[in-house]
Parts: C-alpha cells; structure tokens; sequence
C-alpha cells in the first residue's frame, strides 16, 4: 500500500488569517488527524477535551482533542474536524475522521484522494 500526502489548510474557524497550511500525510488507519499542539495553538486553538489513543507501536496515551476547520487542496469545501493535540515534532496526519467528513477516500495506487457516496444508515435509514 502506498502513502502519500495532500495540502491542508487548518484555521481556527475564526478566518483564514489564523490558519497554516501543510502537506499532511493520509493515513486511513488514524481514526484523528494529529498535529502538533504548538501549530494548533499558535493559530488560537483550544483543546475542549482528551482521548485515549493506542498508537502503532502498541503506546497508549491520553492526548487533548479540539476541533480544527479543514480545507484540503483541490476540494472547494471547509470542514470543521476534529484534531488531536500532538507532541512536538510530530508528523502531521490526515485522519480517517476528516476523510469522512469530507466524503473522500484514499487511494493509495493513485496517491490521490477520491469522492465517496456517504451512506446513511442502513435498512432503518432508508425508510
């Protein structure tokens, strides 16, 4: 399977000028975009809570959590997201929750990102 990165604006919802953009890796297996917390901060983000996180090495580890609005490159959409508060020096991911919201998956073949159809509910939600 192949990585890849896109561009990303994140802003604090108050307007683009407290915002940065980055190339984020696409990482299908983080359930949270993860950024370091000085980044998030530095554009006036608050973190509102915490969450439990298993990292790939088997790690646990409790990490503040807040809500970023997102705008990847080539989609006209942004997006609030919820964002994880990472350690200094971290890589900066795009989650499985921000590709969701945006209605996008990866394909790693192409190192690109894909519209979806969303599904809402299941027998019940089509009535």
């Amino acid at each position: 399977m192949g990585m890849f990165r896109v561009r990303v604006r994140v802003a604090n919802g108050e307007g683009e000028k407290r915002s940065f953009e980055d190339d984020f890796w696409v990482d299908t297996g983080a359930l949270y975009s993860f950024v370091p917390g000085e980044r998030l901060r530095a554009i006036g983000l608050v973190p509102h809570g915490e969450r439990r996180l298993v990292f790939a090495d088997g790690r646990q580890e409790t990490r503040p959590i807040g809500t970023a609005v997102f705008g990847i490159e080539g989609i006209a959409e942004r997006i609030p997201c919820p964002v994880i508060f990472a350690p200094p020096g971290s890589q900066l991911l795009l989650g499985a929750t921000a590709l969701e919201n945006f209605g996008l998956d990866a394909d790693p073949a192409q190192k690109c990102l894909k519209p979806v159809l969303s599904l809402i509910g299941g027998f019940l939600g089509s009535r």
